[in-house]
């Protein structure tokens, strides 16, 4: 079996989503990489080698080398503009999530993988999360009946540094943290509930990073150059970006199509770092109890008082890489689409519909908490995706 040639587009913070491709000689390998910063050119070379071409932009790359995929790590704001490009060529296209951050560029990318017949996926690895893959068995197991509302608080305790001192903090870049953040966590909801969002509304605030007033253009670093754990608390943050019009705390509430009640809450000034879903189901309910390798998830499935005393416990399982090993699962499923297509479990109209609820969301904190439609993709599209991108 002949390697897959792999062209990655964009060398910064998630570059190492590819390292997991490039495995010369075990069936692909990174060839050639599109970064206009001298910077990205060294990591690409330290990343993959000497050998790997590299090239400043993405028409570079399509134009004078030949691949068989072509992995997208570019800032959010990138990914449809590039996507486009590479669908266009028809190329079999991993894009990092979320997937774009408006709904109309979604839209726009699945109507022309669909034209073009060039397979898309979207890097949505908390579908190959432990917690994540363990909760959705147990609900397909029908342990705790038919699901009718599921809650996810997410605490992100690294906020500050991940997302105030770069592009995330501004709209007009990331849109909003429920895309960047939050497009993991709406995916899962859905994925647990089997059901899209359909009416959204939300609440949330800029409370905290904007009243920090030491900011800084980082456009010159990454982020491993001005990460500290040990800022205390978040007030006390630095050198953030000199533009900050996102919330730091976001709640939405959702009624997915098939009568699913769901609610997710986004704080990035907590001092704790996890997510934690509940889902309860018309015979039982289920809640993890932290979501890394060796932690629980509580089953319920009789009547109880009280905290601390669920049914069951099943313990999250291990795994080596990213993610709780889900970068090196997300990557190989990636791949082993390109060669042979199919059905997978990260899905690309899953991939716009939680773009699609981020938005709709953010708009209407942004408009007093106004309830918002958000439309479905059309039936041809979705059957399209549905069945494996024939």
């Amino acid at each position: 079996m002949e390697d897959l040639r792999i062209g990655v587009i964009g060398v910064g913070a998630r570059h190492y989503l590819a390292t997991h491709a490039h495995q010369p000689g075990e069936g692909s390998a990174v060839t050639v990489v599109a970064d206009p910063g001298e910077r990205g050119k060294v990591n690409a070379r330290e990343a993959f080698g000497e050998d790997v071409s590299t090239v400043d932009t993405v028409e570079e790359l399509l134009s004078d080398h030949e691949v068989d995929a072509i992995m997208i790590l570019t800032p959010d704001f990138a990914h449809a503009s590039v996507a486009l490009q590479t669908l266009e060529a028809g190329i079999p296209t991993f894009c990092e999530k979320p997937m774009a951050i408006s709904v109309e560029d979604t839209d726009a990318m699945l109507a022309l993988a669909k034209e073009k017949r060039a397979r898309l996926y979207i890097g949505h690895n908390m579908r190959h999360m432990p917690v994540v893959r363990q909760m959705k068995e147990i609900v397909d197991s029908g342990r705790i009946g038919r699901v009718r509302a599921i809650w996810c608080r997410h605490f992100v305790g690294a906020g500050g540094d991940f997302y105030f001192k770069d592009w995330h903090a501004e709209r007009a870049k990331s849109m909003s943290l429920l895309l960047q953040k939050g497009a993991h966590d709406i995916d899962v909801i859905h994925w647990l509930a089997g059901g899209y969002t359909r009416r959204v509304s939300g609440i949330g605030d800029l409370a905290v990073y904007g009243d920090v007033t030491d900011r800084r253009d980082n456009s010159d670093r990454l982020m491993r150059d001005w990460y500290d754990e040990d800022i205390w608390p978040p007030t006390a943050q630095k050198e953030l970006n000199p533009v900050i019009d996102v919330e730091d705390i976001s709640m939405i509430n959702m009624t997915l199509d098939n009568g699913v009640l769901a609610s997710y809450q986004q704080c990035h000034f907590t001092p704790d770092y996890f997510r934690n879903y509940t889902v309860i189901g018309d015979a039982g309910r289920i809640e993890n109890m932290g979501d890394g390798s060796g932690d629980q998830i509580h089953i319920w499935e009789s009547r109880r008082s009280g905290p601390g005393r669920p049914d069951a416990v099943e313990v999250i399982a291990r795994a080596d890489g990213g993610h709780g090993g889900a970068d090196p699962s997300l990557v190989a499923e990636f791949l082993a689409f390109v060669r042979h297509g199919g059905v997978t479990d990260v899905s690309a109209v899953a991939a716009r519909e939680a773009v699609a609820t981020g938005v709709y969301g953010a708009t209407s904190i942004r408009d007093g908490g106004m309830p918002y439609d958000v439309p479905a993709v059309p039936d041809a599209v979705r059957r399209y995706f549905d069945e494996g991108q024939p």
